[in-house]
């Protein structure tokens, strides 16, 4: 008999082929994202654009990457995951290859459209379900820690590798490159192989006799659903915020490296060059982060855990922007960020599957994630909006202070027991 997608019992270990092949695909397709930003200044030369006309384009994906996400995730659990990333795939590469051909800002914009659903499909709400479905409880939070910060490995190789290539071919080739690349992921879809549905008993199959609009409509009702998508906000709105105008404010604001210092020695010598470092070192720490923050999901409460999490982002960023800002503060603050950057992922979409069960985990999780993006799309937008006016970021980031502030709060009355629907579909 052909062995079909919900006959497939998750293995009692940890590393399987699944989680490889979607780590595998995460980590490239978050590479190529990553590295959108490397193409500002080319982009704006070759044309003689304003940089805002690029960095709306980055923006815009960013929106749509969080419209796609519930939509792939849906496609995933009606259709199957192989051809929601079979047209992740196809969008991300229709956007790469149509990008080098694009000579105006307004094809430059739409068809970040197009990548934006790429990446969507090829990304967190897709892949985290996946993993999600296919490992046993006893390692799922850790799984998907391990999984996202192969997403979160993607900003360490990305950057770099488009800094080589942009260094012996032009922008637009370099576009075709990673078209090429994106294809490839074709090769990890024979891996990719999960239960449709959950196996078994217990808080995990809660939902499966729930049809997918009925899910959706009893969660959209739940305050703790609610919640969740609110807390996930303030993620985005900080993390778009930071990679987006973080270079530019260490460049403007922050004393000038010492000769003789220990970074100095390591051959940063202005402070453009540690704003770039500042990223990196963000998304050094951020893999560690994310693997710690998945295996204490499987130890502790997520609901409190993704309440601590915020608190400290909250008491770091305004630590940071109260304290004079030297090469060294940036440095820690780096660090410091950098561990807690992704960790609410796999802690967030670990929560949702908690209480929601794991049969659309995508699909519900997508929604957050949508707020997520909105987050984000706000916080590079306002960040820029707000300079233009005060010549300052002050604003903005204290914005990201007090939205961190009422993230970590919000998630304490969360009810993180399963069967939330079961008892939404009761009372109702």
């Amino acid at each position: 008999m052909t062995q079909t997608a919900s006959d497939i019992q998750r293995p009692d270990r940890l590393v399987t082929p699944v989680l490889l092949a979607g780590g595998f695909i995460l980590l490239v397709s978050f590479a190529i994202r990553a590295s959108f930003g490397i193409f500002q200044i080319p982009i704006a030369e070759d044309f003689n654009w304003p940089r805002a006309e690029f960095s709306f384009a980055i923006a815009i994906q960013n929106l749509f990457w969080g419209i796609g996400q519930p939509i792939f995730s849906a496609i995933a659990e009606k259709f199957g995951d192989r051809k929601a990333i079979v047209m992740g795939i196809a969008f991300y590469v229709a956007g790469l290859i149509l990008s080098s051909y694009a000579v105006t800002a307004g094809q430059h914009q739409f068809l970040e459209v197009l990548i934006g659903f790429g990446i969507a499909g090829t990304g967190f709400g897709v892949i985290l379900a996946i993993v999600g479905r296919a490992t046993s409880d006893k390692h799922r939070s850790m799984a998907l820690g391990i999984v996202t910060a192969a997403g979160s490995a993607g900003q360490i190789v990305g950057p770099p590798f488009t800094e080589f290539l942009l260094g012996f071919m032009p922008w637009q080739s370099v576009f075709m490159v990673f078209g090429g690349i994106v294809a490839l992921l074709l090769l990890a879809l024979p891996f990719i192989k999960a239960p449709t549905r959950p196996s078994g008993h217990g808080a995990q199959d809660h939902d499966a006799g729930l049809a997918l609009s009925t899910v959706l409509m009893q969660a959209g009702r739940d305050k703790n659903y609610i919640f969740i998508f609110i807390g996930f906000f303030a993620c985005g709105y900080q993390l778009a915020f930071i990679t987006a105008h973080f270079p530019a404010f260490i460049t403007e604001v922050c004393a000038a490296v010492s000769p003789g210092s220990l970074i100095h020695s390591m051959g940063i010598t202005t402070s453009s060059a540690l704003g770039a470092l500042s990223i990196a070192v963000i998304g050094v720490f951020n893999v560690g982060g994310t693997v710690l923050a998945g295996w204490l999901g499987n130890v502790y409460s997520r609901k409190y855990l993704l309440a601590i999490v915020y608190g400290l982002r909250t008491i770091v960023a305004a630590a940071f922007i109260l304290m004079p800002m030297t090469p060294g503060s940036v440095i820690v603050f780096s660090i410091l960020m950098g561990s807690l950057w992704l960790a609410t992922v796999p802690l967030t979409s670990g929560l949702v599957a908690q209480i929601y069960g794991l049969k659309y985990m995508g699909t519900l999780y997508g929604f957050v994630f949508f707020s997520h993006q909105l987050g984000g799309f706000l916080g590079v937008w306002l960040g820029g909006y707000m300079y233009d006016h005060y010549g300052s970021y002050d604003l903005v980031w204290w914005v990201g202070v007090g939205v961190g502030a009422i993230s970590a709060l919000i998630h304490i009355p969360i009810d993180d027991r399963p069967w939330a629907l079961s008892r939404a579909s009761a009372s109702a």
